[in-house]
């Protein structure tokens, strides 16, 4: 049986060097008796001719392994290409972000220090939220970023959460969120989150706001053993989270899909000390054993994260962390250490147990899509228009904008309901007090809900340039009822 294919790309800084010492303790536990790895050319230097940062040979070659172990990349801050990290799990719809988090010995924290031991994971949505991208500058003053969040992308997330609690032998699963303030998006990840448990009855589940998850988190982390979120939250609280056990160079982090997986360190390039010698590859060893378990060989990853623990319970440690009881190592003295310790096991605390017979891949890729695949996840509703949102760049004061979109109305299916600024009612009721920008939403419903069966787009694209003839439009979303459901939030103190 030919060997499995994994891309490789070391990264940049410190990239090449953790990547190495990662190779050498692999290479000595016998892991590359089964698997391939195949460079691949991606990062900062590929930025400088394409703004992907990656060359076409290199996606041709990630997307006929199925499997990408990364190290840490550059991406250029402010102007120039996207980050190569989102784009990488985007473009491969890598929907679920899985870390794990755990206290490990001589990596001291305020928790070790208290006796308390820390061992949870995040899964954080991966594709969607405000990681879209989709940002415009819409007036003088305003720029906005539009969040998206889908029912499938959520179902997707939430069941991966499941079966890896289930597989890993976790009893309960919390969902973080903002569902309080953001009604509708999180309000539909949170629900969805609850339609998937019913699917696995096994598994305790509660649900917990983000701000009170963030303060739990710092007081008592030892009451969370799996927490599953959106996208933007995810990657704060998963950063946080790696504060609570030494930091990011501890953080392992996996970004899975139905078809393509990617397994990286999340830390940075530390450019200041490429080339020394002296960084910590933890974080990229960490994710090279959740690959490992993620393709099927089991022994190996067991044997290397034993013989990691047994070498951090012995002092061995870079100089980035450690209580320097041997002093400090540099990055190959580090790997050797780990070398040394293959086969053995870690004196104070439980072994990993070494399954037998699980020391060949066994990960099987699906065949390669021939097109976009559509998510589906509702039945198909009645939907009916029943309004719009326009937006304005104007500098009117509320009540002389209300008049003249008051005018404008006359004689169409249509009346003003409502005008909010930067998400707070100034129409027809609010305070003088609530200060203003120059962009307005201002909303139209029927006058007549009867209607709403008959109407269709043509009124409220009739409306549209009516106003348009007055106005400088900045956007436009209709609003729909679905299943007599509205489909649109209230202004805040509507």
């Amino acid at each position: 049986m030919a060997n499995l294919r994994i891309a490789l790309s070391p990264g940049d800084g410190i990239g090449p060097e953790i990547m190495d010492a990662v190779m050498h303790v692999f290479r000595q536990a016998g892991v590359h008796e089964h698997l391939e790895f195949v460079p691949v050319e991606i990062g900062e230097r590929v930025f400088a001719t394409d703004s992907r940062g990656m060359t076409d040979q290199a996606i041709a070659t990630i997307e006929s392994c199925g499997v990408l172990f990364k190290g840490p990349m550059g991406t250029p801050i402010g102007g120039g290409g996207k980050s190569i990290n989102v784009t990488l799990r985007k473009m491969y719809s890598a929907f679920a972000n899985v870390r794990h988090f755990q206290a490990l010995p001589g990596v001291e924290t305020v928790f070790s220090r208290a006796g308390v031991h820390v061992d949870f994971y995040i899964v954080r949505e991966n594709v969607e939220d405000t990681y879209g991208g989709i940002e415009h500058r819409l007036t003088n003053d305003v720029i906005e970023c539009k969040r998206l969040i889908s029912a499938p992308g959520s179902d997707q997330v939430h069941r991966h959460a499941f079966e890896l609690a289930r597989r890993l032998g976790i009893g309960k699963v919390h969902c973080g969120h903002k569902a309080n303030i953001m009604k509708m998006t999180d309000g539909l990840f949170l629900d969805r989150f609850r339609e998937m448990a019913g699917e696995y009855p096994g598994i305790e589940i509660a649900d917990v706001i983000i701000d009170a998850l963030c303060m739990n988190l710092v007081l008592r982390p030892q009451i969370y053993r799996m927490i599953v979120l959106p996208n933007l939250q995810g990657d704060i609280v998963s950063d946080l989270a790696a504060g609570l056990v030494g930091g990011l160079g501890f953080a392992p982090s996996a970004n899975i899909g139905r078809h393509m997986s990617i397994f990286e360190a999340v830390h940075g390039t530390a450019p200041d000390i490429a080339g020394k010698g002296v960084a910590n590859p933890t974080s990229l060893l960490l994710s090279g054993l959740m690959m490992l378990r993620h393709v099927g060989m089991l022994t190996q990853a067991a044997v290397i994260e034993n013989a990691l623990i047994l070498s951090l319970e012995q002092g061995m440690h870079t100089a980035d962390f450690g209580s320097g009881r041997e002093g400090a190592v540099g990055t190959e003295g580090y790997a050797e250490a780990i070398v040394r310790n293959l086969g053995k096991r870690p004196s104070d605390r439980e072994a990993t147990p070494v399954p037998e017979g699980q020391d060949r891949p066994t990960l099987v890729l699906g065949e390669r899509p021939r097109a976009n695949t559509l998510l589906r996840t509702f039945e198909t509703v009645r939907s009916v228009f029943v309004g719009c949102d326009i937006y304005l760049d104007t500098t009117l004061s509320p009540p002389e904008l209300a008049a003249r979109l008051q005018a404008i109305a006359t004689g169409t299916p249509f009346k003003l309901t409502m005008m909010s600024n930067r998400g707070t009612q100034v129409w027809p009721s609010g305070s003088v007090f609530t200060e203003i920008v120059d962009y307005y939403r201002v909303r139209f419903e029927l006058r007549d809900m009867h209607d709403a069966a008959s109407l269709g787009q043509g009124p409220i694209l009739t409306l549209l340039r009516k106003i348009a003839e007055k106005f400088e439009i900045t956007d436009f979303q209709p609003l729909k009822h679905f299943d007599g459901r509205p489909g649109y939030s209230l202004a805040q103190g509507q």
